[in-house]
C-alpha cells in the first residue's frame, strides 16, 4: 500500500476540525484552477477557430498560392497570361500541390432599378473546384463550364442579392469598360451582358460577400477581347498550409521571367499579421492563468502544512523522512489540482461545443470578418493544457513543500 497516498486521501476527504481551516483555502484554489484552464480553453478554440475559418474562407474563394502576369497593374484586372504553359506539368507532379486550375476577373456594376452596385466577376473554367462553394451555397445551384460555349450562368452572394432585390433564376444585368484593341492610346468602350442568377452563396465575410460573384470564363474572355488561350492566371491548392512559403518559393523556381507568384499571405498581408498577433494574445493568456493557478496552490499548500504541523512531528517522531512527508502534501496538491482540471474541462468544453452549434455570441463582421465567434475544437490542445497545467503546477509545489523539513518533531507536538 502506498502510506503517502494514504495519508494524502486522509487529509482531503476527512472530516473534523483539522480541516476547518484548509477546507476553504482548498475551494479556491480548486476555482482558481477550474476557471484558469476553462478560460485557456476557451481562448485557445477561439482563436484556433479564427484562424481556421478566416484562412478557410481567403483561400475558398481563391488558392493558397496564385501566378498572374508580372506587371505594375496592381487592379483586379491582371494582364492575361497564355494558359499553356511548360511548369503545369512539374506543378500537378508536386506532391505537395493538389490542385491546380485557371481563372480571370473583371470589374463591373450591376445596374437595377433602384440599386447600383460594383462587383467583380471571376471567371472560371472546367478544372474549378466547387467545394466551398458548394458548402457555403445557400440556395439553387452552382453551373457547369463547358468548352461548347459560355454559360450564362451567375453565383452571388446572399448580401448581394438582398441588396439588389435578386432571387434565383433573376436576371442580373452587369456593365463593363473594356479596352479597346488596335488603338494607340488608351480608350474604354461601354459593354453590358446579362447573366441568370443560379445560385446563391453566404461565407459571413463580408470583404467577399460584398463584391465577388462566379462566372464563366469564356464570358470574361469575351468581354475583353481573349483568345480562348488567355487567362488571368493560375490558382495553386496545397496540402499544408504550414508549407506554404517553401512551395511559393519552388513554384516561383519553375515560372520563369514574366510571371509572378503571391501566396494568399502575401495577397492578405494585414489579416495574417492580425492573425498571428492573436497567437501573442493567447500565450499570454495561458501564461497568466498559469501563474495564477500555481500561486493559488501555493497558497494552499502553506496552509494545510501550517495546518498540519503537529501530524508532521509526529510522522517524524515515528522516523518518517522528510522526502516521505512531501510526497502526502505534493499527492495533496495533485488531488486539488485534479479536481479544478475536472471542472475546468468540464466547464470549458461545454461552453465551447454549446457556441460551436448554437452559435449565441455573434460578432460585428465588418470589425472581425466573422458574423459570430468561431470555435475550433483540438482534443490535442486540450490534451497540452491539462498536462502543462499540472505539471507547472507540480513544479511551482516543490518549494514551498520543503518546509516541512524545517518543521522539528519536538517543537510541533509541543506547541499542538
Amino acid at each position: 500500500m502506498n502510506t503517502e497516498r494514504f495519508i494524502a486521501k486522509r487529509i482531503i476527504f476527512g472530516s473534523g476540525n483539522a480541516n476547518q481551516l484548509s477546507r476553504p483555502i482548498v475551494r479556491i484554489s480548486v476555482l482558481g484552477i477550474t476557471l484558469g484552464l476553462a478560460v485557456m480553453i476557451l481562448a485557445i478554440a477561439i482563436v484556433t477557430g479564427f484562424q481556421s475559418e478566416i484562412k478557410n474562407k481567403l483561400i475558398g474563394f481563391g488558392s493558397h498560392i496564385v501566378i498572374t502576369n508580372y506587371d505594375d497593374n496592381t487592379s483586379d484586372e491582371p494582364q492575361p497570361i497564355s494558359k499553356i504553359q511548360p511548369f503545369l506539368s512539374d506543378l500537378k507532379n508536386n506532391p505537395n500541390i493538389k490542385h491546380v486550375q485557371i481563372y480571370a476577373t473583371k470589374s463591373g456594376i450591376v445596374k437595377t432599378k433602384t440599386e447600383n452596385e460594383g462587383v467583380l466577376l471571376k471567371g472560371i473554367g472546367a478544372d474549378f473546384d466547387w467545394k466551398f462553394i458548394n458548402d457555403n451555397l445557400k440556395s439553387g445551384k452552382v453551373f457547369t463550364v463547358t468548352d461548347t460555349g459560355a454559360s450564362r450562368q451567375i453565383v452571388i452572394s446572399q448580401y448581394l442579392a438582398a441588396k439588389l432585390e435578386l432571387k434565383l433564376n433573376d436576371k442580373m444585368v452587369v456593365y463593363f469598360l473594356t479596352k479597346k484593341q488596335d488603338t494607340l492610346s488608351t480608350q474604354y468602350e461601354q459593354r453590358v451582358k446579362t447573366f441568370n442568377v443560379s445560385g446563391i452563396y453566404e461565407t459571413g465575410y463580408e470583404d467577399i460577400d460584398k463584391k465577388l460573384v462566379l462566372v464563366d470564363i469564356g464570358q470574361i474572355q469575351k468581354i475583353n477581347f481573349w483568345d480562348k488561350d488567355l487567362v488571368g492566371g493560375f490558382e495553386i491548392a496545397i496540402k499544408d498550409f504550414k508549407k506554404i512559403d517553401e512551395v511559393g518559393e519552388e513554384v516561383d523556381e519553375w515560372i520563369g521571367q514574366g510571371l509572378t507568384v503571391q501566396t494568399v499571405k502575401q495577397l492578405n498581408a494585414s489579416v495574417f499579421a492580425w492573425l498571428d498577433w492573436m497567437d501573442v494574445n493567447v500565450q499570454i493568456i495561458l501564461i497568466l492563468m498559469v501563474i495564477v493557478a500555481g500561486i493559488n496552490m501555493m497558497s494552499a499548500l502553506l496552509i494545510l502544512i501550517l495546518e498540519r504541523t503537529t501530524m508532521i512531528g509526529l510522522l517524524k517522531a515515528l522516523g518518517a523522512r522528510n522526502g516521505s512527508i512531501q510526497k502526502i502534501f505534493l499527492y495533496n496538491s495533485a488531488f486539488i489540482i485534479g479536481k479544478g482540471l475536472m471542472w475546468g474541462n468540464l466547464i470549458g468544453l461545454s461552453l465551447a461545443f454549446f457556441q460551436k452549434y448554437f452559435g449565441v455570441f455573434k460578432l460585428d463582421a465588418k470589425i472581425y470578418f466573422l458574423s459570430q465567434i468561431p470555435i475550433e475544437i483540438n482534443l490535442f490542445h486540450i490534451l497540452l493544457l491539462n498536462v502543462g497545467t499540472l505539471f507547472c503546477c507540480l513544479i511551482m509545489l516543490i518549494l514551498p513543500s520543503f518546509i516541512v523539513s524545517k518543521i522539528t518533531p519536538v517543537k510541533a507536538i509541543r506547541f499542538s
